[in-house]
């Protein structure tokens, strides 16, 4: 119940800064520009953090045929998502972080394997190179820890699958159940049958899948059908239901806490 009560408490207070914030187009076009600000300057995160949020930026189908797009799939809701799931995180769990203990890393990049915690968004737009795939085999293999969102169609899953396919050929995702351990890390999940922010393409319900390692370690949450991030984004906004809102936070600070217990 404490625990319950000060997620609440927290998600509150951000929401009481709704009368200064901005309308939901400027605050997209403040992100695109923080993006494009972020990538320039190679932002780096706090040194005073035990955890840090690192997001991927991978090659994309349209990338990979000379297209470019101002906002590509992997970085929706950047960074305002991040911003908001680490200062819930830091108020409701006591975890020595704030919520600029962020950063965006290439998947080609052995920088990835700086960080505990791994999170990919869009993925149906992802087209692995071959060192994005060696880089992602190697980063299981050390003990990493991923999560997947904001994509949703069955398409988007096969696809992913087959991407999958090139990092580890003979795993598949299998359905997670609530008895999984990561859906009670923290916080008591009480169900998975759960409200999305908004509908899938093809009106799929949400589901969530593993990924898992040859000694049945989880590797990899698999978010399909739902976007938390767009949850985490909006919490200070009356965009989504509150409800659905905060046990998307609750969802997202488990992940967190399971990649530094597990």
């Amino acid at each position: 119940m404490k625990k319950k009560l000060a997620l609440l408490a927290v998600a509150a207070g951000i929401a009481a800064s709704i009368v200064l914030a901005p309308a939901f187009a400027q605050r997209q076009y403040d992100e695109v520009r923080q993006l494009w600000q972020d990538l320039e300057s190679h932002r780096r995160p706090p040194d005073n953090t035990e955890f840090i949020f690192a997001r991927v930026r991978y090659r994309t189908l349209a990338s990979s045929r000379g297209y470019r797009r101002v906002l590509e799939g992997w970085a929706h809701d950047y960074p305002v998502a991040e911003e908001h799931i680490l200062q819930v995180a830091s108020e409701a769990t006591g975890i020595n972080l704030n919520k600029m203990s962020y950063v965006i890393v290439p998947l080609d990049s052995d920088e990835i394997f700086h960080y505990p915690f791994l999170y990919f968004s869009e993925v149906g737009e992802m087209y692995l190179t071959d060192r994005e795939a060696a880089n992602l085999r190697e980063y299981f293999n050390r003990g990493g820890f991923a999560m997947i969102d904001d994509f949703d169609s069955q398409y988007s899953l096969d696809w992913f699958l087959a991407q999958m396919k090139q990092v580890f050929p003979e795993r598949d995702f299998p359905e997670l159940k609530l008895a999984d351990p990561i859906f009670h890390t923290y916080y008591e999940i009480p169900t998975l049958d759960i409200q999305p922010p908004y509908a899938a393409a093809d009106g799929g319900d949400p589901k969530f899948y593993g990924y898992y390692d040859d000694r049945g370690r989880l590797l990899m949450i698999i978010n399909h059908n739902n976007d938390l991030g767009d949850f985490w984004e909006w919490i200070d906004q009356p965009r989504y239901p509150l409800q659905p809102s905060t046990e998307g936070l609750r969802f997202g600070i488990n992940y967190l806490l399971f990649s530094l217990t597990h």
